[in-house]
């Protein structure tokens, strides 16, 4: 199975750069038709992990994936499923 993986810690306090990475990440796995995205915004405090998810949660973003999974053993990672037809 191919995966892509953003990692997301070089550029946790740019706003404008957060938000453009997960577009560019979404765009090449829906162009690629991979079926795996790891999104590792770390540990931390946090907040840039809540801010990950509300990107996802958001309407236009969510129809483009599958589902989203938490990784239970590591808090600092996301993984987001994607089913082509």
């Amino acid at each position: 199975m191919a995966k892509l993986k953003l990692d997301l810690h070089g550029i946790y306090n740019r706003g404008d750069k957060i938000e453009a990475e997960l577009n560019r990440i979404m765009d090449e796995a829906i162009d690629r038709r991979i079926e795996l995205v790891e999104i590792i915004p770390g540990k931390g405090s946090g907040q840039l992990k809540k801010r990950v998810l509300r990107f996802l949660n958001q309407p236009e973003i969510r129809k483009l994936y599958h589902r989203v999974e938490k990784d239970s053993k590591n808090y600092g990672r996301i993984f987001v499923h994607f089913r082509h037809k």
